[in-house]
């Protein structure tokens, strides 16, 4: 087996920084909204911010979570990829 380069390195590095930062936002997303219900009166649409974020925006958030995460991931790799020398 051989040893991580560099630059692999720096891409697992780089991925587990993206990845605490992304479960922030989503912890903050689900759990912010029930944590301070009673002070989040202002409306969203028509309904209360409360209501709204456990029916549609915690939702919203984790898809928009997913799509991010994708993208740099793909962009990520696709970068190392070029980067690396083929291994034969």
């Amino acid at each position: 087996m051989s040893e991580p380069t560099p630059r692999s390195r720096a891409l697992k590095k780089r991925q587990r920084r993206l990845q605490a930062v992304l479960l922030s936002v989503w912890l903050a997303a689900s759990f912010g909204p029930s944590f301070f219900a009673r002070d989040l009166t202002f409306e969203v649409w028509g309904a209360p911010f409360h209501f709204w974020m456990a029916a549609q925006g915690s939702v919203l958030i984790f898809m928009a979570i997913v799509a991010i995460y994708a993208g740099l991931m793909n962009r990520w790799e696709a970068q190392d990829a070029q980067a690396s020398p083929p291994v034969a």
